[in-house]
């Protein structure tokens, strides 16, 4: 499962990461209010942990905003505020959830399982473009038939092109996208998953490809 964790308090935000990832899931890291309603709205998330109190968007206008474009993903929202006023204003604006800091890592975690239940239960989890199939709960893909197993990034990487299928990402904005906004990954590495995640498609023999640009970036494209 993929969340987006809006925090901008970089060593929690890792922190909660590392928990998370360990417990199977894959997290993107945001660090301010605007760039947690663009990931929030370019892609599709199983839940968002939002702090409130953030830099040029609070989470509670995040909220408002995702809500009122439509987007239905669980969000917890996450904040040192205590006051039952702060808590009702969350609930009442779309918050599935609330916790308030500090928190116990293990209660977190839990809260998490139980919000991305709903949407586990009302949301498919294969996504498809042409003849490939992404299971996005086993973490593979197949032409219907036959199976290829995915590592975490190269699942992250074609979970993002097959949810955006035609739009070219550039390799800076893979990167941020899989790695994070302050990673020190070399440019070379988004390369070699790439390679990797085609050469898995190549093997199952689907009438998918990731298309280069130079100069642009990437895309996935049917095979003319």
């Amino acid at each position: 499962m993929r969340l987006l964790l809006a925090e901008d308090e970089q060593e929690l935000a890792r922190a909660v990461q590392v928990i998370l990832e360990n417990q199977g899931y894959s997290v993107d890291i945001v660090y301010d209010g605007q760039d947690a309603y663009d990931y929030a709205s370019l892609a599709e998330y199983d839940g968002m942990i939002l702090d409130i109190m953030m830099p040029k968007l609070t989470g509670l206008e995040v909220l408002d905003r995702l809500r009122k474009d439509g987007k239905q993903l669980p969000i917890l929202l996450l904040t040192a505020k205590s006051a039952v006023g702060d808590r009702i204003e969350g609930l009442d604006s779309g918050a599935d959830d609330y916790l308030t800091k500090p928190f116990a890592m293990g209660e977190l975690v839990a809260r998490v399982r139980a919000m991305t239940r709903r949407k586990t239960v009302l949301q498919p989890r294969i996504l498809t473009f042409e003849d490939l199939l992404l299971d996005c709960d086993a973490v593979r893909i197949s032409n219907g038939k036959d199976e290829v197993k995915l590592s975490n990034k190269e699942f992250q990487i074609l979970q993002l092109l097959m949810e955006n299928p035609r739009q070219i990402f550039s390799a800076e904005q893979l990167i941020e996208r899989i790695w994070g906004l302050d990673t020190d990954i070399e440019m070379n590495s988004i390369w070699v998953h790439l390679s990797n995640v085609r050469k898995k498609l190549s093997a199952l023999n689907v009438h998918v490809k990731i298309v280069a640009t130079r100069g642009v970036g990437y895309a996935l494209e049917e095979e003319q």
